[in-house]
């Protein structure tokens, strides 16, 4: 059965996006290119920009391209914007190109985290960039957001800033900070915008392009959803609850003095004793009844003052609003009580007070507390705004965080993904030939060229995934005739294109019109995962839209061959083994990547990823399907090493089912923890915020420092020579030597080929050595920031690092 085209109530309480009266500035039609310099705005016939995006990015007109879809959309609300791609960060001038904009500067780093897109998992500096042509590494700086910012500021100190992307959206609030190893502030605060957008701020960006065009300052800007800002206090009307009231973090206990008797601890507490309490009570109940009257025996009188037989009144806090639910209600003036209920306050009007910043940077546990509290207000239906904290004093202000966006209905996101993309990279990075095939091609359009993105948002819930906090997990799914359209659009427009799509999909590639059969439950939902610890009942499995999608596009004209490239989460294809049968037969270019992520239930549980036996599961239905076709087809398992929650012996164990298994894993992807993800939130903290956080939980393994980090990977790629010292080392030292040895039966052999025994990443060009990179000169006078991206003056205490990174201590 298929699903209703519009799942959630929710997704239409908002205005839709057609629906505004266009800008004046429309009668100029649409730009083949949004304009990047002052020659083609004026081929344009503008004399300004309205708005100005500043992207840390190589310009490419794509849907799947954060800057073209925010850029485009604005058009078609009749906006003028101009593109400022990459720009020189060492001064202002760059930011200047297109003259100063009308409304405001928009504001990001790119499609990814600048620190995750410029360093890798242990720290060290790429020289390498997919979103820049010809692959070149650093084009952007360090924390791009903050620089940008920061520039803007300096060319127009006027102008609205407005911060978006994946990089505000990681760092809306007070949160961990790998590469530096401490928790930073807000973003909102270092990069001094006036307003963040997080998420996909289509409806967001909209409202606020027309409320400026209006003349509205954007201080009063204050109740669009998805966006964060400061503000100095409270406002009058709102109903402030304190986050611990939402998940109790515990206090903390003072060191016990063994010289204090048990009622003088708990004094010391805050707290008192037990059983000077009962013994006061005792006390002060006697007293107040007066002297104790025993029973007198049988046939005596009773005087005025005798016991007398109890009452039993109904509590008056129970009482309803409809009528006292009591068989027997007490009239009024004859000991009726007015309701004391305690009433909630609306949650459209309530806001949760997060511990400050000062608070959670000096104590972990009330991190994982806010950490926790954020992610269970993140959907739409029910999250109440947040408010945290920033700085003491004169100079405190509060972060104030407003509700998730409202879902985009099926008709707005087709509207999104039919605008008049040119889906190709601006001519200004075009090679000799014209071409961006060459010299200066950019990867990551190269990876997306032909493929469709077809929804929005994942339910999984991964902890180490961030997809969740900018994306939500509302699956917004497109109409079929969108999808169609735009695979016959790259047919018939995208150059090189030779009858095959790479991918239709998304965040993940069947989670397609898929989401909660009730809207009600759906709205009221906090759960961080809908397929975690098992597939929730209230979840629409059906994969019949996805596979109707796939045979009508399989039969287009011109179309060869349909490929699946996004993550599949098989444990979801499992309910559906048609769906399988279609995947597996049609789409399959001979490998399918697939990401158990682990064996071992340790770090499954902190991950919220399925256990082992789904996967088994998902290959004995490959295995059969392809059998069936006549093709010989195989699995790629991904695995992640050194994730939170995973001890010596998981990493072992997964190398024992690896070479069981005869995998032989080339690339090893280490845990990396983005800002604001569960997962890195268990590292910063050693506590698992999937539970409710208190001074006594549980604690998480955690993998830190270059030797153990390096010993997970080496179990991972336990077939390298180069790791076979480490790893018999380590088998010893874990008391199982019974693995070391020239049989079938062994992980690692006794001999050893003639090798350095150093460790070698896959991708050697990706990963090179911060000391092995070229120090960067500083122009005479220059004044550096930790945002520049330069490293500091060399002293002639060692070499220069670049900025925002730190050394790794040893043992750590």
């Amino acid at each position: 059965m298929n699903a209703p085209v519009d799942v959630s109530f929710f997704t239409r309480a908002a205005k839709p996006l057609t629906s505004y009266r266009k800008y004046w500035a429309a009668r100029f039609g649409t730009a083949k290119f949004l304009p990047t310099t002052r020659a083609e705005m004026e081929a344009l016939g503008w004399d300004s920009c309205d708005i100005v995006v500043v992207t840390g990015d190589a310009y490419v007109d794509h849907p799947s391209f954060g800057m073209a879809v925010i850029g485009r959309m604005l058009e078609a609300q009749g906006f003028r914007v101009g593109i400022i791609a990459q720009p020189d960060w060492q001064s202002a001038d760059p930011f200047k190109v297109l003259g100063k904009p009308n409304l405001f500067f928009g504001v990001t780093a790119g499609n990814m985290d600048s620190m995750i897109n410029r360093y890798t998992a242990d720290r060290k500096i790429r020289s390498d960039d997919a979103y820049t042509p010809g692959d070149v590494g650093g084009q952007r700086p360090d924390r791009a957001a903050i620089v940008y910012s920061q520039r803007c500021k300096e060319a127009w100190s006027d102008v609205p800033i407005v911060l978006g992307g994946i990089e505000g959206s990681l760092r809306r609030i007070a949160h961990y900070d790998y590469w530096q190893d401490k928790v930073r502030r807000s973003i909102v605060v270092d990069a001094k915008c006036d307003l963040l957008l997080y998420g996909n701020a289509e409806r967001a960006i909209v409202e606020i392009a027309h409320r400026l065009a209006a003349r509205e300052p954007v201080q009063q800007i204050t109740d669009v959803r998805g966006t964060a800002f400061v503000r100095r206090e409270t406002p009058e009307g709102w109903f402030e609850i304190d986050s611990t009231s939402v998940d109790e973090p515990g206090r903390v206990e003072a060191h016990v003095n063994p010289y204090l008797m048990v009622s003088e601890q708990a004094k010391a507490n805050g707290a008192s004793c037990a059983k000077e309490d009962e013994a006061q009570a005792v006390a002060a109940a006697a007293e107040a009844r007066g002297p104790v009257l025993l029973p007198l025996p049988p046939g005596e009188g009773r005087g005025e003052g005798a016991a007398k037989p109890l009452h039993f009144v109904p509590n008056p806090s129970l009482r309803k609003k409809t009528g006292n639910p009591h068989p027997n209600p007490l009239p009024e003036g004859e000991g009726a009580q007015p309701d004391r209920r305690l009433k909630v306050p609306p949650r459209d009007r309530s806001v949760i007070r997060l511990p400050s910043f000062e608070q959670v940077r000096a104590d972990p546990i009330l991190y994982a507390h806010a950490n926790r509290v954020l992610h269970l207000e993140t959907n739409p239906g029910n999250a109440r705004a947040l408010v945290q904290a920033h700085g003491e004093g004169a100079t405190a202000r509060d972060v104030w965080i407003n509700p998730p966006p409202i879902p985009l209905t099926t008709a707005e996101m087709d509207h999104v993904f039919d605008l008049p993309y040119a889906r190709s990279p601006h001519p200004r990075y075009a090679d000799e030939n014209g071409s961006h095939d060459g010299a200066t091609k950019i990867p990551a359009w190269e990876m997306i060229r032909f493929s469709v993105n077809i929804m929005r948002g994942c339910f999984g819930g991964c902890t180490f995934c961030s997809i969740t906090e900018h994306e939500g997990r509302i699956i917004q799914s497109r109409s079929e005739d969108s999808i169609i359209k735009e695979v016959e659009a790259i047919r018939d427009s995208v150059k090189g294109f030779t009858g095959t799509i790479s991918d239709l999909g998304g965040p993940t590639a069947n989670m397609y019109r898929i989401g909660c059969k009730s809207p009600a439950i759906e709205s009221a939902c906090r759960k961080p995962s809908c397929v975690y610890p098992g597939i929730c009942p209230n979840l629409n499995t059906s994969h019949d839209p996805l596979i109707k999608i796939y045979r009508r596009a399989r039969a287009l004209k011109g179309i060869k061959k349909i490929l699946i490239g996004s993550g599949l989460r098989y444990d979801l294809a499992v309910q559906s083994p048609e769906y399988v049968k279609e995947l597996v037969q049609h789409h399959v270019g001979g490998y399918l990547k697939i990401a158990p992520e682990h064996t071992e239930q340790g770090p499954l549980t902190k991950m919220m990823k399925p256990g082992i036996g789904s996967y088994d599961k998902f290959k004995q239905m490959f295995d059969r399907f392809s059998a069936e076709a006549g093709k010989k087809q195989y699995l790629i398992p991904y695995f992640i090493a050194a994730h939170p929650g995973t001890s010596d012996e998981d990493m072992m164990n997964l190398a024992i089912w690896l070479k069981k298994n005869g995998f032989r894993a080339d690339q090893v992807q280490t845990f990396y923890p983005s800002p604001m993800a569960t997962a890195t939130t268990m590292y910063h903290t050693d506590r698992n915020p999937l539970r409710k956080i208190t001074r006594t939980s549980e604690t998480v393994d955690i993998v830190r420092g270059d030797k153990r980090r390096r010993l997970h990977k080496a179990f991972l790629r336990y077939h390298d020579a180069n790791n076979w010292p480490l790893l018999r080392e380590a088998l010893k030292a874990m008391g199982r030597a019974d693995l070391i040895g020239n049989g079938k039966q062994h992980l690692i052999p006794t001999w050893q080929p003639l090798t350095d025994g150093s460790y070698q990443s896959a991708r050697r060009k990706n990963s090179t050595a911060v000391e092995a990179m070229a120090p960067v000169q500083p122009p005479k006078g220059r004044i550096l920031t930790q945002h520049t991206g330069l490293p500091p003056r060399d002293n002639g205490a060692g070499r220069a690092r670049p900025a925002g990174t730190k050394a790794i201590r040893k043992g750590r």
